[in-house]
C-alpha cells in the first residue's frame, strides 16, 4: 500500500488537473495589466495613425483629413480662378499646406509615448470602462498643445510662401479678413448682424490637421477595441477581450 499510494496520488492529482483546466475560471484582470494594457494599445494607436498621415498624401489624398481653406477665403479662390491657371495655383496652396502636415506627422508619436507613460491606474480604468474614443479623447487633452507647437511652424511655413504677385496665402488671407472686419466691426456691420472672422490662418489650419490627426487615433482605438485581429499581443488581448463579455 504504502509503495503503491504514490501512484494513486499522482493519478488522482493528474485527473484533478485534467478537470480543472476544462472548468473556465474567470481570473481578473490585475491593475498593472490594465494599465500595461491600454499603454500597449495606445502607442500602437498612436504609431500607427503617424505612419498612415506622415506617408505622401496621407493627409491630401485623404477626403476626411485633407485640409481646405476656410470657407471665408472663398473670395480669394474664386478671384484667382479668373486667372489662368488660377486653380492650379490654389490647389497648389492647399498640396504645401497638407504636405507640412504630412511631415509634422512624422514627429508626434515620442510626444504621444510621453503622455502614455505618464498615464496612472485611474487613467487606465477609465478609459478601458469608457467610450469607444476614450483613449483618444486622454491623448487630446494632453498631447494637444504640445502637437500643435509641433504643427503650427510647419504649417506657417507654407502659408508664408509667395503664390502670385509676391504675395503669400497668409498675406491675401489677412487683407481678406482685415477688410470683413472693419466691415464686422462697424456700427452697420454689427447691426446687420455680421461676425468678425479669425484672421489667425496657420492657428485653423493647424487645428484642422490635429483634428484629422485624432480622427485616425480614434479610428486605431476602435479597432483593437471592436476588432479581436488588431489586438495583436497576448496582453491586449486579455485586456480588451474582457470587454466582449
Amino acid at each position: 500500500m504504502i509503495i503503491a499510494l504514490p501512484a494513486i496520488l499522482l493519478s488522482g492529482c493528474a485527473e484533478l488537473n485534467s478537470l480543472m483546466q476544462s472548468v473556465p475560471i474567470d481570473v481578473p484582470l490585475s491593475e498593472a495589466e490594465v494599465a500595461e494594457g491600454l499603454k500597449e494599445a495606445l502607442i500602437t494607436g498612436s504609431k500607427n495613425s503617424s505612419s498612415i498621415l506622415s506617408a505622401v498624401d496621407g493627409y491630401y489624398g485623404d477626403e476626411l483629413v485633407k485640409i481646405l481653406l476656410p470657407e471665408e477665403a472663398s473670395v480669394i479662390i474664386d478671384n484667382l480662378a479668373k486667372i489662368p491657371g488660377g486653380d492650379q495655383l490654389v490647389e497648389d496652396v492647399v498640396l504645401r499646406i497638407n504636405r507640412a502636415a504630412e511631415d509634422a506627422a512624422k514627429e508626434v508619436a515620442p510626444i504621444f509615448i510621453n503622455s502614455i507613460k505618464q498615464m496612472t491606474i485611474n487613467d487606465a480604468f477609465s478609459i478601458l470602462k469608457g467610450s469607444d474614443n476614450a483613449a483618444t479623447q486622454y491623448l487630446s487633452n494632453t498631447t494637444r498643445a504640445d502637437l500643435y507647437n509641433l504643427y503650427k511652424p510647419k504649417i506657417r511655413q507654407s502659408t508664408e510662401k509667395d503664390i502670385l504677385g509676391g504675395v503669400s496665402t497668409k498675406e491675401s488671407w489677412e487683407t481678406l479678413t482685415g477688410k470683413w472686419n472693419i466691415i464686422a466691426n462697424s456700427i452697420a456691420g454689427k447691426v446687420a448682424g455680421f461676425k468678425p472672422v479669425n484672421t489667425d490662418l496657420d492657428d485653423y489650419l493647424t487645428n484642422k490637421a490635429l483634428d484629422g490627426m485624432f480622427l485616425k487615433v480614434q479610428d486605431e482605438e476602435k479597432k483593437i477595441r471592436t476588432n479581436v485581429s488588431a489586438r495583436i499581443t497576448p496582453l491586449l488581448k486579455k485586456v480588451f477581450g474582457s470587454l466582449d463579455n
